[in-house]
């Protein structure tokens, strides 16, 4: 687990370190609009989003008519806009559906939001580690899923940022935002945009450097913190920005946050 080529030292993604880890399964996509649904039409829950009345929109997919309205963020990433009416249901705002998105992944959701649909469905997040060993699909130190290589033969194995980071995409992965659960080949076990697409909740607080000493056998990260550890990158990573689409790569959202590229996947013990 881990890597020693880390692209940023304030993520902690080394040392190298051997884990051990009890067997587990994990789904093959992420949790899809579809599935949500049929949690909150069985639960009638509400997400945080609703709760909170607004989310995270990437600035290129807010709606025209709407974005010399809303609210930019800080400066540092002016990028994303606090969209009003914005939840899983409607991902860019008021008057934006899911139409012909129903097998792409739920957005807009917060930890908590996961954590209780995981409840829902007799399952759990994964732990970070759980993640990372499901990620490399049995490959030991490589960069990414497949190997070495971002787009093999020049073919693209995950969606993420083509162009000019915020403000020009050319999509030649085939997508500007979200891509159906089940594009691109699956890894090594089998698994669907396991990097890419959306980031993807883990159960652990994050720390960046609890594990440099911490348990090796199914460690599931400190006792306490302030922010979730995300993993997997999104259609928003690119070299340039955050080439966090790697193996190793690690980052961190507070529980209650949710943006229009963040989702997650349930796992299960084996037992």
């Amino acid at each position: 687990m881990g890597s020693d080529r880390g692209t940023y030292p304030e993520d902690g993604e080394g040392p190298v370190r051997e884990i051990e880890l009890r067997p587990f399964y994990m789904d093959v996509c992420a949790v899809s609009n579809h599935l949500f649904d049929k949690f909150v039409r069985d639960t009638r829950y509400e997400t945080e989003a609703e709760r909170f009345g607004w989310s995270f929109v990437f600035h290129l997919l807010v709606p025209p008519d709407m974005a010399a309205k809303v609210k930019k963020t800080a400066e540092a990433v002016p990028w994303w806009y606090k969209v009003p009416g914005a939840y899983w249901r409607h991902p860019e705002g008021r008057g934006t559906h899911l139409k012909g998105r129903e097998d792409h992944p739920v957005v807009h959701v917060s930890w908590n939001d996961a954590v209780t649909y995981c409840a829902w469905a007799g399952k759990r997040l994964p732990t970070e580690a759980e993640f990372e060993y499901a990620t490399r699909g049995g490959l030991e130190q490589k960069l990414y899923p497949w190997g070495d290589e971002l787009s093999p033969n020049g073919k693209h194995q995950c969606n993420t940022w083509q162009g000019i980071f915020p403000n020009m995409n050319s999509a030649e992965d085939g997508y500007v935002g979200t891509a159906p659960v089940r594009s691109f080949p699956p890894n090594g076990f089998g698994l669907f945009n396991i990097v890419g697409n959306v980031w993807e909740w883990c159960s652990d607080w994050f720390s960046r450097d609890f594990h440099v000493s911490g348990p090796r056998a199914n460690p599931v990260g400190p006792p306490a913190g302030t922010a979730k550890v995300i993993r997997g990158g999104s259609y928003l990573c690119h070299e340039s920005y955050c080439n966090r689409y790697r193996c190793s790569a690690r980052t961190s959202n507070t529980p209650e946050s949710s943006t229009g590229n963040l989702g997650f996947r349930c796992v299960v013990d084996s037992n």
